[in-house]
């Protein structure tokens, strides 16, 4: 990932790495709530809640390289992201997908305690 234009420069530098995948999709949920707080709000915090979502989104993709079925998770959830925001052809249901996230945020804290 290009270092240059992240918005994340410490993570993408491999702290992101180190963190255990349920920590990684409940930083990424965190992104997923703030994009959807701000669609159709503020069009300047959307974007930048947008632009955050999918840089952690990559981060976890190159960190599930090797590993299929986490990979193909973390690339079907950012999927589901991007065409929720860029027409929801699929018919997303937003609380449906924060409850997905929220599973992810709750072992997360549940593991550093």
């Amino acid at each position: 990932m290009d270092t240059i234009n992240c918005q994340h420069q410490r993570l993408a530098g491999g702290d992101w790495a180190k963190l255990p995948f349920c920590l990684q999709m409940g930083n990424v949920g965190s992104e997923v709530s703030r994009s959807l707080k701000w669609f159709g709000k503020n069009e300047k915090r959307f974007n930048s809640a947008f632009d955050r979502a999918l840089e952690l989104f990559d981060l976890t993709i190159e960190g599930a390289l090797g590993y299929d079925g986490r990979l193909k998770e973390v690339c079907r959830a950012r999927e589901e992201f991007c065409d929720y925001f860029l027409g929801n052809s699929w018919g997303t249901d937003p609380e449906k997908m924060m409850r997905y996230y929220d599973q992810f945020a709750i072992l997360g804290h549940s593991t550093q305690t």
